[in-house]
C-alpha cells in the first residue's frame, strides 16, 4: 500500500517534514517529456512534488533510446506524455498530472500555466516559437522559469525570476530576423562558456537545417541534478538563487565549472562576437 510520508521519508534531513508537505502541494509545469523533460518529471516526482502539467506531441522512437527516460522497446510508438504520466504514477499514485499531448500554443498556454508555481523548460532546442510563447506568458504571470541545456557531457543552466532580467532581455531573439539566427542567439545565451565545443568529434552530426544534433545520457542526468536542486530552492523559498544574467555551466568531460555573467544579455560585445563566429560555423 502506498504511503506518501514513507515513500519520500529519505528526503527528510535535507528537507524538513513540513517542507516535504509543501512540496506535496506544489504545481510544476514541464514542456517537453523526452530527454531532459522525462528525467525532470521523474526526479521531481521522487522529490515528492505532487502536481504536474506536462506537454509533448511526440511519440517514442528508437533514436530516443540513448537519453530518454521513457524510451524502451515496450514503449515504441507510444505518446511520450502517456508513458511519462504512467511512470510518474508508478512512483506516486497520488500525483495529479494534467497532460497536453497536442503541444503548447497561444490557444492553450494559459491553461498549461494555470495554477503553476514553477515552469521547467524542457522543449527541444529547435522548438523556438513554443519556447518564446511559454517564456513570455510566464513573465506575464510572474512564474519562475528554469532551463537546463544538455551540452556535450555537461549542463548549462539559467533561471529567470519575476522582477529580474527577462528572457527577451537576455536572449535578444527579436534582434534577429531569421529562425536560424535566433537559434544561434539561443545557443550562445544558453552556453556563454562553450565548454563543450572543443570535444565535438563529428561536426557533421550537427545540422541547423535538419534540426538535429548529438546528445548524451550523462548530460541529461546532469541537467536534472542542477535544475531540480533549483526547483527545490524556488519552491521552498530557501537557498541562494543565481538568476539571469548569471548562469551556471558544468562540463564533466572538461573537468570544468563556470559561473557565467552577461550583464547586457546577448546585446553585449562578447555575445555579438560569438554570434558571428557561430554563424560562420553553422553556414559551413
Amino acid at each position: 500500500m502506498f504511503n506518501y510520508e514513507k515513500a519520500f521519508s529519505r528526503n527528510i534531513g535535507w528537507v524538513t517534514e513540513d517542507e516535504q508537505q509543501i512540496l506535496r502541494g506544489k504545481n510544476v509545469a514541464i514542456a517537453g517529456a523526452g530527454g531532459v523533460g522525462g528525467v525532470h518529471l521523474l526526479t521531481l516526482a521522487r522529490l515528492g512534488v505532487g502536481n504536474f502539467h506536462i506537454s509533448d506531441f511526440d511519440d517514442f522512437e528508437v533514436h530516443n533510446f540513448n537519453r530518454q527516460s521513457g524510451a524502451f522497446m515496450s514503449t515504441l510508438g507510444e505518446q511520450k506524455v502517456n508513458v511519462m504520466e504512467r511512470m510518474t504514477l508508478d512512483i506516486n499514485p497520488e500525483a495529479q498530472i494534467k497532460s497536453f499531448p497536442e503541444g503548447i500554443f497561444d490557444h492553450n498556454v494559459d491553461k498549461f500555466l494555470e495554477g503553476i508555481d514553477l515552469y521547467v523548460d524542457a522543449l527541444d532546442f529547435f522548438a523556438l516559437e513554443a519556447r518564446k510563447t511559454v517564456f513570455k506568458k510566464c513573465y506575464q504571470k510572474n512564474i519562475p522559469v528554469i532551463t537546463a541545456a544538455p551540452l556535450g557531457m555537461g549542463a548549462a543552466f539559467l533561471c529567470f525570476l519575476p522582477g529580474k532580467m527577462t528572457y527577451e532581455e537576455y536572449f535578444r531573439f527579436e534582434d534577429k530576423q531569421t529562425e536560424d539566427d535566433q537559434l544561434i542567439q539561443f545557443l550562445i545565451g544558453l552556453s556563454p562558456a562553450m565548454l563543450q565545443r572543443s570535444y565535438l568529434v563529428d561536426e557533421s552530426r550537427v545540422s541547423f537545417k535538419e534540426k538535429r544534433g548529438p546528445s548524451t545520457p550523462m548530460a541529461v542526468n546532469l541537467c536534472a541534478g542542477i535544475a531540480e536542486t533549483y526547483a527545490l530552492k524556488i519552491l521552498l523559498n530557501r537557498g541562494e538563487i543565481i538568476a539571469a544574467p548569471h548562469g551556471l555551466h558544468f562540463d564533466a568531460y572538461r573537468n570544468k565549472f563556470k559561473k557565467t555573467w552577461r550583464p547586457f544579455g546577448n546585446a553585449g560585445l562578447m555575445p555579438r562576437i560569438m554570434f558571428h563566429m557561430a554563424k560562420k560555423i553553422v553556414e559551413k
